[in-house]
């Protein structure tokens, strides 16, 4: 049994743990106003089948597919609001990846034939997005079509070049390559650019538009959502799970538990050290101008990101604004965030200098969550086979924690042995619960020493 609530050692500084404080983004800004959930606090005793600690996208994709799909009797426990975590504020892409494992090593790793498997699952992911948002009538604002890998140099475009062969004749991703002419006349025309890989299915989203409909949509189907319900005490009594908040009670058969970079270590250590969040922080422009954006003959709502190792992500909001993000410090305060939204003002001065003096209007950060392994971790705990999970997304968390949502939900339901056999279909890569990080709490300078590495790489090109 433990209390102290879920992050007593924080890893980061307090101001990132904040759950009654929503986030100063662009998308808390800009969500649908008309949209009414019932989630409330938990004030009383409850008992159901399965609770699932976390409202992001894994734990209500798997409380709408359980309810939706099964008829089971499910809550959602959720620390803040629903989406107040990455969920809400990431920038929302959603497309392919979920791992930093190179598609070679992968094959070296896994084989082939895995390797394959496990990208035709990023495809379904994909794909469950863009059903539900139809099905259910999300308003996310759905934009683009694929996602591209922009080349800073020829160098660049000749390995991306390298990759998308390999990719589209040994893995059957749809991908093609765009030349610097191409591009220019298509997406955007920039001193940095030397052509793209695009690959498809990809687009962008409203991050928290779409996870609001999504709790809307598991609400209708009859699953409860709590918010403001931090879970402060977890223990078993006999056969049940016994989940605590400030002011009441779960007592469920089995939990779920789907909070990526923010992973309850100190509520059950089970858990501990299997997550290493990893700060991103976003900033978004004031509106441009026509004549701004002629000046780089920006056409394109195409998502993209640099072929950088420690890239940047951007892409033209609906609203014309531009959005880019980065890998922000690693001790969280206040202070290093300021520095970081400043960084990433610069960013955008080196890479279109026509909008060197574009201010900026939001600014925000979050976690991605890393695992030691660099992939995801889908599964259920070996010593006790009632606590389920997923988590470990690498920044791709838009498609695949909801695509782990519904795969938990149909293993849960569809399971009746009582061993810790995983579910055929899912790809090696994501199976089980990867190891625990030595010295955990030095996980921050193991991220700083990682990324410093992969900058040192960039800057000698190797």
């Amino acid at each position: 049994m433990l209390r102290n609530g879920m992050f007593s050692n924080n890893l980061f500084d307090k101001s990132l743990y904040e759950y009654e404080r929503p986030q100063p983004s662009w998308w808390e800004a800009s969500a649908d106003k008309n949209l009414i959930l019932d989630a409330t606090p938990l004030r009383s005793e409850e008992h159901c089948d399965i609770a699932i600690i976390g409202g992001g996208y894994t734990g209500l994709s798997s409380a709408y597919h359980l309810a939706k799909d099964y008829s089971v009797d499910v809550r959602v426990l959720e620390a803040g609001h629903i989406g107040w975590g990455a969920s809400g504020r990431n920038g929302g892409f959603c497309t392919m990846g979920g791992t930093q494992i190179s598609v070679k090593n992968q094959v070296k790793k896994f084989g082939l034939e895995e390797t394959q498997k496990f990208y035709k699952a990023q495809v379904e992911a994909v794909e469950l997005v863009q059903n539900i948002l139809a099905e259910e009538n999300i308003d996310a604002q759905k934009q683009g079509t694929g996602e591209m890998v922009v080349a800073e140099k020829p160098s660049h475009y000749e390995n991306l070049k390298e990759e998308c062969e390999f990719s589209r004749d040994s893995l059957g991703i749809d991908c093609r390559m765009i030349n610097q002419n191409e591009f220019r006349e298509t997406h955007y025309d920039a001193p940095h650019q030397h052509g793209a890989l695009i690959q498809y299915p990809s687009f962008g989203l409203h991050p928290l538009r779409y996870c609001r409909g999504l709790a809307q949509a598991a609400e209708k189907q009859g699953a409860y959502l709590h918010s403001h319900s931090e879970v402060i005490e977890w223990r078993k009594e006999g056969n049940k799970h016994v989940l605590e908040t400030k002011s009441g009670k779960v007592i469920a058969d089995k939990v779920i538990v789907a909070c990526n970079g923010f992973m309850p270590e100190n509520l059950n250590p089970k858990f501990s050290a299997r997550a290493m969040p990893l700060q991103s922080q976003i900033i978004v422009t004031r509106p441009l101008m026509d004549d701004e954006l002629n000046a780089h003959n920006w056409v394109s709502e195409t998502p993209a990101i640099n072929s950088r190792n420690v890239y940047n992500y951007y892409r033209m909001l609906p609203e014309k604004r531009l959005m880019i993000g980065g890998r922000a410090d690693f001790k969280g305060t206040p202070e290093g965030a300021q520095k970081t939204a400043f960084a990433l003002h610069q960013t955008i001065s080196e890479l279109w200098p026509e909008w060197r003096n574009v201010g900026v209007d939001y600014d925000w950060r979050g976690f991605v969550c890393f695992t030691s392994k660099l992939r995801p971790s889908i599964g259920r705990m070996p010593d006790d086979l009632s606590i389920y999970f997923g988590f470990g997304y690498h920044g791709n968390g838009v498609n695949n924690a909801i695509w782990t949502g519904r795969e938990l939900a149909r293993w849960i339901v569809g399971n009746n042995d009582k061993t810790n056999s995983l579910p055929a279909h899912l790809p090696k890569i994501v199976q089980g619960i990867t190891p625990k990080f030595p010295l955990p709490s030095l996980r921050p300078y193991y991220a700083k020493a990682g990324v410093g590495w992969q900058q040192l790489k960039d800057k000698f090109d190797f």
